[in-house]
């Protein structure tokens, strides 16, 4: 959504949307706004209440701006404060860490819990910021390397543990790949059994699951939602198309559920003491952590969303960990390229999901340029669908751009079983939303219903049974949040002297996705000691089952139902999410005085949208 967004692009002006709810209603009869508010938002071409006041910066929080369908550039901003590279320092200095150790029975003891204000920081890094920073650190690094350097600067002796008021540094640094695979194989599932269903099911609500068998599935085309920018842009601008996206969780959201749930329950301490930082390429993950639906009150409190403790406490980017490495003085590309020492690590406390999520055995991983940059969604589907149908082929048909491209399983006699595309970037997204928009039924009688606009020749999106969404051209390698070619860091390590053009901004990307697809799954494994107890047993993962890619669906699912057991919570609330239409309520009467409202809304936590 903000491509070139960050906190050096922030002044003290704000812009709000036309239905932003922090002005004390400013409309056309609005009576002069009250004289105890400490600020005021002035929409462009008004005159403010009194033009000759020195009035400060507008403050605009983000639940005000996620409870409405106001500008989500501004929502965007103020995330950008509120979850800062400043504010986890100023996290990990508030007070002394827990501590997690091993005892000699295999348990494990949670030390420090006398302090309130004590935390356990658990940290995930998504494999696009390790492609983005191995980029700027230059050849020789590859991603591996890049995951290494931020895994020593979050919990290695020469990182965070070096300085600050405590000494503070992260007890886990995990991959967001291991919830990648589980969110491709529930994303292919989902897609097929929606794909295999006559007529679609889903009530067309736009809500998603409760729990149990009831869980509401998306209807046919299935869209992805892993992409924050494009599920807020749906729903606040697009409401008709919230029944066809998927209710699976991002991967960010389903590795903060997880962290969050098993370490709580596990350790034996309330989710709210446990602090989980996610590392992405992009700012609307900051978005995505805030919502209601990605609380402890979804998967805690009988699947509801609402007001509760973060799956997700904190997003910063990939340009943001330069940012905490110059706030603390440290030389990022200065530091170790190797794991962090095993010493300095603790195995995670259930050997199954230690398993999961640092994975011992080195196997290749599904990127490659045909999967595309954020993931692999649409790629694991379509093979997920083709190893369904023995000698089938994978038919590949351009779009009008780069951005759009549409894929055809075919069967051994050539006949098509699923269909799927590719779209990325808003300009394409647009295109999309207008063919999934219902007929309008008219209210005159005898009128005809009047369908989307079809153009001439062109057949519809509906035909599809899968559509990977990225608000981003290109896909995730070129997120708001990744380093640019034009960033200082960039242009002094690369010794360009003049701002680089369009050409040398396209040639950073290809740097950007040829780190990116020559990781390996198991390239952010730490060092784990083989003798202590609770390491791999013999190095070795056996996955067991049928593969596809280099993904096993059966270990998948026996991984989930094992999670779902240790931790006595159903695999649907732990794995799905759901959405709901955004609907303004400016001008609307309201029991609450405006000034209420506005310290009501502050007040939430978690925000909402």
């Amino acid at each position: 959504m903000s491509a070139i967004l960050s906190a050096d692009d922030l002044n003290d002006f704000i812009s709000p949307g036309v239905a932003c709810i922090k002005p004390i209603e400013t409309l056309p009869a609005a009576p002069p706004p009250p004289t105890d508010l400490e600020h005021e938002v002035i929409l462009d071409g008004q005159p403010g209440s009194n033009p000759g006041a020195d009035a400060g910066p507008a403050q605009i929080s983000l639940t005000d701006c996620l409870a409405c369908s106001g500008c989500v550039t501004s929502a965007e901003a103020v995330l950008v404060s509120l979850q800062s590279h400043a504010e986890l320092l100023h996290v990990l200095d508030s007070a002394p860490s827990l501590r997690v150790t091993t005892q000699p029975d295999g348990g494990f003891k949670v030390a420090g819990l006398e302090d309130p204000k004590a935390k356990l920081f658990v940290a995930s890094v998504s494999p696009q910021t390790r492609a983005s920073l191995a980029a700027v650190a230059g050849s020789g690094v590859g991603e591996r390397g890049a995951g290494n350097m931020i895994a020593q600067l979050l919990s290695g002796a020469r990182g965070l543990r070096a300085g600050g008021r405590f000494g503070n540094a992260f007890e886990w640094v995990v991959d967001t790949n291991a919830a990648r695979k589980a969110c491709l194989v529930l994303g292919a599932e989902e897609a097929v059994e929606c794909s295999n269903q006559v007529n679609g099911m889903g009530n067309g609500n736009g809500n998603g699951s409760e729990s149990g068998k009831g869980k509401n599935k998306p209807t046919k085309p299935v869209l992805t939602s892993s992409c924050p920018g494009w599920v807020c842009y749906a729903e606040k601008t697009h409401p008709h198309v919230l029944p066809h996206i998927s209710r699976v969780k991002s991967p960010q959201a389903l590795m903060g559920t997880l962290l969050k749930t098993v370490l709580s329950r596990t350790l034996g301490i309330p989710p709210d003491r446990i602090w989980h930082l996610a590392v992405m390429p992009c700012f609307d993950k900051k978005l995505e952590a805030s919502r209601e639906e990605l609380t402890d009150a979804a998967w805690g409190g009988g699947g509801k969303p609402g007001k509760g403790v973060r799956d997700v406490d904190c997003v910063i980017t990939s340009k943001e960990i330069l940012m905490l490495t110059e706030s603390r003085n440290i030389d990022f590309f200065g530091l170790p390229r190797a794991p962090v020492s095993a010493s300095l690590q603790t195995p995670f406390p259930d050997l199954t999901l230690h398993r999961f999520l640092f994975p011992a055995s080195s196997s290749k991983s599904q990127f490659d340029p045909w999967a595309g940059t954020s993931g692999g969604n649409l790629y694991y589907t379509l093979n997920y669908v083709s190893a369904q149908h023995p000698d089938s082929k994978i038919e590949t048909i351009r779009g009008r751009n780069a951005d759009v491209v549409e894929y055809t399983v075919n069967s051994a006699d050539g006949q098509p079983v699923f269909k799927a595309a590719r779209y990325y970037g808003f300009r394409n997204i647009q295109n999309l939303v207008r063919k999934l928009k219902p007929a309008k039924v008219s209210r005159m009688p005898g009128a005809r219903t009047a369908g989307a606009r079809k153009p001439a020749g062109k057949q519809t999106g509906l035909e599809y049974a899968y559509v990977e969404v990225m608000a981003c051209p290109g896909g995730c390698t070129n997120g708001g949040g990744q380093v640019k070619v034009d960033d200082p860091v960039v242009m002094e390590r690369k010794g360009l002297e003049s701002k680089p053009g369009p050409q040398e901004q396209k040639q950073w990307l290809a740097q950007v996705d040829e780190a990116y697809f020559s990781a390996d799954d198991s390239d952010f494994d730490s060092e784990i000691d083989s003798g202590n107890p609770a390491a791999v047993n013999g190095g070795q993962v056996q996955e067991g089952g049928s593969m596809v890619g280099s993904i096993s669906p059966a270990y998948i699912r026996d991984t989930l139902a094992h999670w779902a057991s240790i931790t006595g919570i159903e695999v649907d609330k732990l794995v799905y999410t759901s959405y709901r239409e955004v609907v303004s309520d400016v001008g609307k009467d309201k029991a609450a005085g405006a000034t209420e409202r506005v310290v009501q809304l502050a007040g939430k936590i978690g925000g909402g949208w």
